[in-house]
């Protein structure tokens, strides 16, 4: 009981980040997270490259760069658009982007998605 409440003090707080300010117009800010919403939602959870593939093929207008992309990712998850879920593949760790309305349980595992990628 002593050593985890030691382990819990020990820990250093999470550091609270300021409000995203996308420096984008709202009009083109909407019109690109429509899109990369209905991207998620009709493929499923997605990983940020898969996203960007997606978005890529689609070939959003207003979407610079993939950095661009996970900018405005982390918007629409903090006004609670999308969801960041983690999905443990083995050792590793895999991050999955979701719409609110996805049921987890319901999702077929992913672990193979990186030997079924073309290289």
């Amino acid at each position: 009981m002593f050593a985890t409440a030691v382990r819990y003090f020990a820990k250093k707080p999470k550091p609270k980040l300021k409000p995203i300010e996308l420096k984008t117009p709202p009009e083109q800010t909407q019109t690109i997270s429509r899109v990369i919403f209905d991207i998620v939602k009709e493929h499923g959870p997605l990983t940020i490259a898969e996203t960007w593939e997606h978005a890529k093929d689609v070939g959003v207008r207003g979407l610079t760069s993939k950095r661009h992309m996970k900018i405005i990712l982390r918007w629409m998850r903090e006004r609670q658009k999308l969801r960041l879920m983690c999905n443990h593949v083995g050792p590793h760790k895999q991050f999955l982007y979701t719409t609110w309305f996805t049921n987890p349980k319901a999702m077929p595992p992913n672990s193979n998605a990186d030997s079924s990628r073309p290289k």
